[in-house]
Protein backbone atom coordinates (compact mmCIF):
# COMPACT_ATOMS: atom_id res chain seq x y z
CA UNK A 1 0.00 0.00 0.00
CA UNK A 2 1.54 3.18 -1.15
CA UNK A 3 0.08 6.62 1.22
CA UNK A 4 0.73 10.13 0.09
CA UNK A 5 1.08 12.27 3.01
CA UNK A 6 -0.48 15.86 1.96
CA UNK A 7 -0.47 18.85 4.27
CA UNK A 8 -3.26 21.10 2.48
CA UNK A 9 -5.31 20.12 -0.71
CA UNK A 10 -8.34 21.13 -2.88
CA UNK A 11 -8.88 17.75 -2.62
CA UNK A 12 -7.70 14.45 -2.10
CA UNK A 13 -10.32 12.32 -5.07
CA UNK A 14 -8.70 15.03 -7.45
CA UNK A 15 -5.61 13.67 -6.18
CA UNK A 16 -6.63 10.61 -6.69
CA UNK A 17 -8.36 10.54 -10.24
CA UNK A 18 -5.08 12.22 -11.34
CA UNK A 19 -3.09 9.41 -10.40
CA UNK A 20 -1.44 7.21 -12.75
CA UNK A 21 -3.01 3.35 -12.46
CA UNK A 22 -0.79 1.60 -9.80
CA UNK A 23 1.20 -1.36 -10.63
CA UNK A 24 -0.42 -5.20 -9.73
CA UNK A 25 -3.47 -4.25 -8.21
CA UNK A 26 -1.46 -2.18 -5.46
CA UNK A 27 -3.32 0.67 -3.52
CA UNK A 28 -2.93 3.93 -2.92
CA UNK A 29 -3.96 6.13 -0.17
CA UNK A 30 -4.00 10.03 -0.36
CA UNK A 31 -4.40 11.80 3.07
CA UNK A 32 -4.66 15.86 3.71
CA UNK A 33 -4.48 17.58 6.88
CA UNK A 34 -6.42 19.78 5.65
CA UNK A 35 -8.79 19.89 2.22
CA UNK A 36 -9.50 23.03 0.71
CA UNK A 37 -12.75 21.91 -1.11
CA UNK A 38 -13.35 18.59 0.30
CA UNK A 39 -17.17 17.28 -1.19
CA UNK A 40 -19.39 14.62 -0.38
CA UNK A 41 -22.42 13.44 -2.24
CA UNK A 42 -24.18 15.94 -5.18
CA UNK A 43 -21.88 18.91 -4.21
CA UNK A 44 -21.76 19.11 -0.59
CA UNK A 45 -19.00 19.74 1.09
CA UNK A 46 -17.26 18.48 4.56
CA UNK A 47 -17.08 20.44 7.49
CA UNK A 48 -13.93 19.66 8.62
CA UNK A 49 -11.61 21.26 11.49
CA UNK A 50 -7.65 21.68 10.50
CA UNK A 51 -5.39 18.70 12.39
CA UNK A 52 -8.69 17.08 13.67
CA UNK A 53 -9.93 14.46 11.44
CA UNK A 54 -9.40 11.92 8.83
CA UNK A 55 -9.54 13.38 5.29
CA UNK A 56 -8.51 10.75 2.78
CA UNK A 57 -9.27 9.33 -0.58
CA UNK A 58 -8.45 5.17 -1.31
CA UNK A 59 -7.79 4.46 -4.99
CA UNK A 60 -8.02 0.76 -6.21
CA UNK A 61 -8.50 -1.01 -9.71
CA UNK A 62 -10.48 -3.81 -9.40
CA UNK A 63 -10.59 -4.82 -12.85
CA UNK A 64 -12.81 -8.66 -12.04
CA UNK A 65 -16.02 -6.33 -10.82
CA UNK A 66 -18.91 -5.90 -13.22
CA UNK A 67 -20.47 -2.74 -13.29
CA UNK A 68 -23.76 -3.93 -11.77
CA UNK A 69 -22.09 -5.05 -8.69
CA UNK A 70 -20.13 -1.94 -8.40
CA UNK A 71 -22.11 -0.93 -5.48
CA UNK A 72 -20.24 -3.92 -3.57
CA UNK A 73 -17.18 -1.75 -3.44
CA UNK A 74 -19.07 0.90 -1.56
CA UNK A 75 -20.16 -1.84 1.15
CA UNK A 76 -16.86 -3.33 1.26
CA UNK A 77 -15.76 0.59 2.14
CA UNK A 78 -18.73 0.65 4.70
CA UNK A 79 -18.27 -1.94 6.44
CA UNK A 80 -14.59 -1.77 6.37
CA UNK A 81 -14.99 1.76 8.40
CA UNK A 82 -17.68 -0.30 10.98
CA UNK A 83 -15.06 -2.41 11.99
CA UNK A 84 -12.26 0.49 12.47
CA UNK A 85 -14.86 2.16 14.77
CA UNK A 86 -16.53 -0.78 16.38
CA UNK A 87 -13.02 -1.08 18.16
CA UNK A 88 -13.55 2.38 20.21
CA UNK A 89 -17.42 2.29 20.34
CA UNK A 90 -20.77 0.88 20.17
CA UNK A 91 -23.67 1.69 18.31
CA UNK A 92 -21.61 2.22 14.68
CA UNK A 93 -24.53 1.36 11.59
CA UNK A 94 -23.88 2.19 7.89
CA UNK A 95 -26.65 4.40 6.78
CA UNK A 96 -27.65 4.01 2.99
CA UNK A 97 -26.30 4.74 0.75
CA UNK A 98 -23.18 5.83 1.72
CA UNK A 99 -23.09 7.22 5.67
CA UNK A 100 -21.47 5.61 8.79
CA UNK A 101 -23.98 6.48 11.64
CA UNK A 102 -23.09 6.91 16.21
CA UNK A 103 -27.11 5.91 17.05
CA UNK A 104 -28.56 8.90 14.80
CA UNK A 105 -25.59 10.81 13.98
CA UNK A 106 -23.33 11.23 10.91
CA UNK A 107 -19.57 10.29 11.85
CA UNK A 108 -18.72 9.41 8.12
CA UNK A 109 -19.01 9.69 4.94
CA UNK A 110 -17.91 8.69 1.52
CA UNK A 111 -17.54 9.76 -1.84
CA UNK A 112 -16.95 7.05 -4.27
CA UNK A 113 -16.18 7.77 -8.09
CA UNK A 114 -15.28 5.24 -10.24
CA UNK A 115 -14.25 5.03 -13.84
CA UNK A 116 -15.27 2.09 -16.19
CA UNK A 117 -13.59 0.39 -19.18
CA UNK A 118 -15.78 -2.18 -21.60
CA UNK A 119 -18.51 -3.73 -19.13
CA UNK A 120 -16.02 -3.35 -16.21
CA UNK A 121 -14.63 -1.30 -13.04
CA UNK A 122 -11.30 0.37 -14.47
CA UNK A 123 -10.26 2.48 -10.73
CA UNK A 124 -12.48 3.37 -8.16
CA UNK A 125 -11.86 6.27 -5.81
CA UNK A 126 -13.15 6.31 -1.84
CA UNK A 127 -13.26 9.91 -0.29
CA UNK A 128 -13.66 9.70 3.10
CA UNK A 129 -14.18 11.97 6.30
CA UNK A 130 -14.07 10.58 9.10
CA UNK A 131 -14.49 12.27 12.36
CA UNK A 132 -12.32 11.77 15.10
CA UNK A 133 -11.60 14.79 17.23
CA UNK A 134 -13.67 17.68 16.64
CA UNK A 135 -15.46 18.81 19.52
CA UNK A 136 -17.88 21.13 17.47
CA UNK A 137 -19.35 21.58 14.38
CA UNK A 138 -20.63 24.86 13.19
CA UNK A 139 -22.06 24.68 9.48
CA UNK A 140 -25.63 23.92 9.48
CA UNK A 141 -25.15 20.04 8.46
CA UNK A 142 -28.18 18.44 10.59
CA UNK A 143 -26.55 15.55 12.85
CA UNK A 144 -22.14 15.63 12.93
CA UNK A 145 -20.65 13.67 16.00
CA UNK A 146 -17.16 12.82 16.15
CA UNK A 147 -15.51 9.78 18.30
CA UNK A 148 -13.91 12.50 20.72
CA UNK A 149 -17.72 13.65 21.17
CA UNK A 150 -18.39 9.71 21.86
CA UNK A 151 -15.75 8.59 24.23
CA UNK A 152 -14.38 12.17 25.60
CA UNK A 153 -11.38 11.43 24.50
CA UNK A 154 -8.73 12.24 21.69
CA UNK A 155 -7.81 9.31 19.51
CA UNK A 156 -4.61 9.57 17.35
CA UNK A 157 -5.48 9.90 14.00
CA UNK A 158 -2.60 7.69 13.14
CA UNK A 159 -4.02 5.09 14.58
CA UNK A 160 -7.62 5.65 13.47
CA UNK A 161 -6.02 5.43 9.81
CA UNK A 162 -4.11 2.20 10.38
CA UNK A 163 -7.04 0.15 11.83
CA UNK A 164 -9.22 1.85 8.85
CA UNK A 165 -6.08 0.54 6.19
CA UNK A 166 -6.31 -2.71 7.98
CA UNK A 167 -9.91 -3.04 7.71
CA UNK A 168 -10.19 -1.82 4.44
CA UNK A 169 -7.39 -4.43 2.83
CA UNK A 170 -9.32 -7.21 4.20
CA UNK A 171 -13.07 -6.36 2.87
CA UNK A 172 -11.78 -4.84 -0.75
CA UNK A 173 -9.96 -8.10 -0.58
CA UNK A 174 -13.31 -10.06 -0.09
CA UNK A 175 -14.99 -8.23 -2.94
CA UNK A 176 -12.83 -8.40 -5.89
CA UNK A 177 -12.03 -12.23 -5.11
CA UNK A 178 -15.77 -13.00 -5.58
CA UNK A 179 -17.49 -12.71 -2.42
CA UNK A 180 -19.99 -10.73 -3.33
CA UNK A 181 -22.99 -12.73 -1.26
CA UNK A 182 -20.74 -12.55 1.95
CA UNK A 183 -20.38 -8.62 1.95
CA UNK A 184 -23.95 -8.21 1.17
CA UNK A 185 -25.41 -10.19 3.63
CA UNK A 186 -22.91 -8.16 6.60
CA UNK A 187 -23.63 -5.23 5.24
CA UNK A 188 -27.16 -5.43 5.13
CA UNK A 189 -27.37 -7.08 8.80
CA UNK A 190 -25.71 -3.77 9.74
CA UNK A 191 -27.66 -1.41 8.03
CA UNK A 192 -29.42 1.87 9.53
CA UNK A 193 -32.41 1.53 11.18
CA UNK A 194 -32.70 -2.17 10.12
CA UNK A 195 -35.27 -3.52 12.41
CA UNK A 196 -38.78 -1.38 12.70
CA UNK A 197 -41.28 1.00 10.56
CA UNK A 198 -39.60 4.30 10.08
CA UNK A 199 -40.35 7.78 8.19
CA UNK A 200 -39.14 7.96 5.29
CA UNK A 201 -39.75 10.96 1.70
CA UNK A 202 -39.92 9.91 -1.87
CA UNK A 203 -38.10 12.62 -3.28
CA UNK A 204 -39.79 12.98 -6.76
CA UNK A 205 -43.62 13.45 -4.86
CA UNK A 206 -42.43 14.86 -1.71
CA UNK A 207 -44.97 11.81 -0.07
CA UNK A 208 -43.96 11.05 3.79
CA UNK A 209 -44.72 7.41 4.17
CA UNK A 210 -43.15 4.66 6.56
CA UNK A 211 -41.23 1.50 5.50
CA UNK A 212 -39.05 -0.79 6.80
CA UNK A 213 -35.84 -1.89 5.20
CA UNK A 214 -35.85 -5.19 2.89
CA UNK A 215 -32.86 -5.25 1.53
CA UNK A 216 -29.81 -3.60 -0.31
CA UNK A 217 -29.17 -5.22 -3.41
CA UNK A 218 -25.72 -6.05 -5.27
CA UNK A 219 -26.37 -2.73 -7.62
CA UNK A 220 -26.90 -0.42 -5.05
CA UNK A 221 -30.70 -0.13 -4.77
CA UNK A 222 -32.87 0.50 -1.49
CA UNK A 223 -35.86 -1.95 -1.31
CA UNK A 224 -38.31 -0.72 1.54
CA UNK A 225 -41.47 -2.66 2.43
CA UNK A 226 -44.12 -0.21 3.57
CA UNK A 227 -47.12 -0.38 6.03
CA UNK A 228 -49.40 -1.75 3.52
CA UNK A 229 -47.14 -4.17 2.57
CA UNK A 230 -46.09 -2.64 -0.88
CA UNK A 231 -42.43 -3.10 -1.99
CA UNK A 232 -40.80 0.57 -2.70
CA UNK A 233 -37.68 0.43 -4.45
CA UNK A 234 -35.55 2.93 -4.80
CA UNK A 235 -31.95 4.49 -6.09
CA UNK A 236 -29.70 6.83 -4.47
CA UNK A 237 -31.25 10.40 -3.85
CA UNK A 238 -34.58 9.01 -4.63
CA UNK A 239 -35.61 8.48 -1.61
CA UNK A 240 -34.68 10.49 2.13
CA UNK A 241 -34.30 9.09 5.69
CA UNK A 242 -36.29 11.57 8.12
CA UNK A 243 -34.26 11.61 11.21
Amino acid sequence: MKILKLTETASTNDVLLAHPAPPNGEIVVAIADYQTAGRGQAGNSWESERGKNLLFSILTCPQNIAIADQYVLSMAGALALKAALDRYTNHITLKWPNDIYWRDRKISGTLIETTVKGKRIDRCVYGIGLNVNQREFRSNAPNPVSLYNIIGRETPLEEMLDAVLRSFELYYRRAVEGDRDGICAEYNAALFRREGMHAYEDCATHERFEARISRVAPNGRLHLTDTQGLERTYWMKEVRFIV
